[in-house]
């Protein structure tokens, strides 16, 4: 950290705590989106110019990512639980990539790579336990100035400092602690307890529905321990995975200098962001754009899929389940298969030799549909039928990937699902 002290992170009202969970939000959301860009990135084979010692390395780390990248999803879901929790609703919004100038605290920058030296600094400078010395990677230096310090008596929120994700996220838990003695459990967690996600609903031991302080300190803990470890215990955390994997690499590298992990893959947008000024890298090549756009699609459709959950008005078990299982089935089966398929498609003639990865591109700023359930799973249903049909389409043209195909079949099985249950 370079010996500067860091301010506190200051909860004088709720709309504070509120703030700072929207912003973890995003910030989980991209951390996610990083690590899936990395494993989508990576060789799958000996074909692929890789020794059978490389390839399985190659095989152990994707796994190893993709675990991360899993658990990233979690996170994402615990923040949730805590916004909801608290009153306010989750959204999964957020800016594109890259994020460099200053949108989170300045030493806190978010860009796509893949699989690779520059990527794996990154993420042990995103994953570092707090207090730890951690160079950056090329690229991420900080431009912005810190953010002023929020004063005790301010009554608007507005953005705090942070070195490490879990200063974030012990300030969070001191915010919770503070509302508490101030407004007392009842005052503070006024959510619904039936718009939280549950281990049964998710099929995940490690979530934590959140209804008081205890169960919101929890869920808070276990994003720091998965992340940077517990008590200094970090070798089965994100970082000290992410630590074995770099040293690994390196030792491969060693060995042969000319081994390279991944796809010459570049970010690649189908259009230059919205919110975003530096020009970016534009999909060019016409197959490649068809599909980065049916990528785009399904991941718009998981996100949709998931606020609806977690903003779900009057909807059954039954609902509830369809809405789970189906973002589930759509990350797996169509959203995967589809960002894998990317990196071996060209950008364009403007970029020679490089692939595409998928950007997770956002097209506009995210909002949500309607309370009225009937309303909105009509909206839902609508999207992941246009998916389907896109994919189908795209599959009888000369050049698509094999992928498209399956992921259209099983996009036509989720929105018949969703369908039935209107």
């Amino acid at each position: 950290m370079g010996g500067m002290v860091e301010p506190t992170i200051v909860v004088p009202h709720r709309e504070h705590l509120w703030w700072m969970l929207l912003e973890a939000a995003e910030l989980e959301h991209m951390i996610m989106c990083q690590y899936l860009f990395a494993e989508f990135s990576m060789k799958e084979s000996t074909d692929e110019s890789l020794t059978p010692e490389q390839a399985d390395a190659v095989d152990r780390w994707r796994a190893t990512i993709r675990g991360i990248a899993v658990e990233e999803m979690l996170h994402l879901a615990l923040v949730s639980n805590l916004l909801g929790a608290i009153g306010g609703a989750p959204t999964f919004n957020r800016p594109n990539f890259p994020q460099l100038s200053g949108y989170f605290p300045a030493r806190l920058q978010l860009d796509l790579a893949p699989f690779g030296e520059r990527a794996l600094r990154h993420f042990l400078y995103l994953e570092r336990p707090e207090g730890m010395e951690h160079m950056h990677a090329e690229g991420f230096e900080p431009t912005a100035p810190p953010r002023e310090p929020v004063a005790a008596d301010e009554i608007m929120p507005r953005g705090q400092e942070y070195g490490t994700v879990g200063r974030l996220y012990r300030g969070i838990a001191n915010g919770l602690r503070d509302l508490v003695a101030v407004l007392g459990e009842d005052g503070v967690f006024i959510g619904l307890p039936e718009a939280q996600a549950t281990p049964e609903r998710f099929h995940w031991p490690e979530m934590i529905a959140v209804t008081d302080l205890k169960s919101g300190l929890a869920a808070v803990e276990q994003i720091i321990e998965q992340g940077e470890g517990a008590r200094g215990d970090w070798h089965d955390a994100h970082y000290g995975r992410f630590l074995a994997m770099w040293e690994e690499f390196h030792e491969l590298r060693r060995q042969d200098p000319t081994f390279e992990p991944a796809r010459p893959v570049v970010p690649a947008f189908t259009h230059q962001p919205f919110d975003v000024d530096v020009p970016q890298t534009v999909i060019t090549d016409p197959m490649t754009e068809r599909t980065a756009e049916v990528t785009a699609l399904s991941y718009e459709v998981v996100l949709h899929l998931l606020l609806r959950y977690f903003t779900h008005t009057d909807e059954d078990e039954d609902q509830l389940a369809t809405l789970v299982n189906g973002a589930i089935e759509l990350m797996v089966a169509v959203l995967r298969p589809l960002g894998v398929a990317l990196t071996t498609l060209p950008v364009g003639p403007s970029h020679p030799g490089s692939t595409a990865g998928f950007a997770f591109e956002m097209f506009y700023v995210m909002t949500n549909a309607v309370p009225a359930r009937r309303t909105a799973w009509t909206l839902l249903h609508e999207r992941v039928a246009l998916l389907a049909q896109s994919c189908a389409v795209l599959a009888e043209e000369p050049g698509a990937p094999g992928a498209v195909r399956a992921a259209g079949v099983k996009a036509h099985e989720i929105a018949e699902s969703l369908r039935t249950r209107i």
